[in-house]
């Protein structure tokens, strides 16, 4: 695909077509990567975005319980020293 250099105030950039945007699901940033002569834009994503406000939301409910014992009955912790 070519597209087209273009003048932004002072400095220079690309337009992208919206099925680009769409197709690779670009927000409002992306990573630039330089690279042996590339040039690499890919999505910025943030997987962990609403992490936060889901914890909380889950402590207020009280769905924030270990699913699991830290310690087993049958542990056998002298194997350790």
């Amino acid at each position: 695909m070519e597209i087209s250099v273009i003048p932004i105030g002072n400095s220079k950039g690309i337009r992208l077509a919206k099925t680009v945007i769409e197709k690779y699901n670009i927000k409002d940033t992306v990573e630039l990567i330089l690279e042996k002569g590339y040039i690499i834009l890919k999505p910025k994503s943030s997987p962990r975005k609403g992490w936060e406000k889901a914890f909380k939301k889950m402590h207020e409910n009280g769905e924030d319980k270990s699913l699991m014992a830290d310690v087993f009955v049958d542990e056998n912790f002298e194997e350790w020293n």
